[in-house]
């Protein structure tokens, strides 16, 4: 069973991941009320990714005999200026959720609760790949400010992958 500590603080980054969800949403939403099809979708992805990294931390504590507490969020950002400050906030956000994470893994090390440990190492290289997708993707919105065109393209073409990973942990209810 993981130490308590580690189990309140994976309950609360549940909400957290929820909270992106929902933040997420938020995002492809504005993108859509833009006509920027291809931003909206990959933010509506965004959205299902971190409902999943949720999830995922709920089969975990189900798992582990650990009790789940669902914890509320607040409302997300909804207004947006323009097509840079979404991005911003996201990557923002995605830098925050890294410390959370860094979080969770010093406290299972603190702990000596070694499956934790095992468990956060997924999340930990899924933190430095959406970091550098979102910096990446702030670069060319902030450098195509004139042309959305080009923006559209660079996510159709760069963020269009789908591939899942096998080495995810499981996700709860799928």
């Amino acid at each position: 069973m993981p130490a308590q500590p580690f189990v309140d603080l994976l309950n609360a980054q549940i909400g957290n991941e929820l909270s992106a969800h929902n933040q997420y949403v938020a995002v492809a939403v504005h993108y859509d009320a833009l006509t920027m099809p291809q931003m909206a979708a990959f933010f509506y992805g965004q959205a299902l990714e971190e409902r999943d990294h949720a999830m995922m931390m709920v089969q975990y504590l189900l798992d582990t005999d650990s009790e789940v507490v669902i914890p509320g969020v607040e409302a997300p950002v909804s207004r947006f200026d323009g097509v840079v400050a979404p991005v911003e906030l996201a990557l923002a956000q995605e830098k925050t959720v890294t410390d959370q994470i860094n979080q969770l893994l010093r406290v299972a090390r603190e702990e000596n609760d070694y499956a934790s440990e095992q468990f956060m190492q997924w999340f930990i290289k899924e933190q430095v790949e959406e970091v550098a997708t979102m910096s990446d993707l702030l670069a060319v919105v902030k450098r195509n400010l004139d042309d959305i065109e080009d923006i559209e393209d660079y996510v159709a073409r760069e963020q269009g992958d789908g591939e899942s990973d096998a080495t995810a942990p499981r996700v709860a209810g799928a």
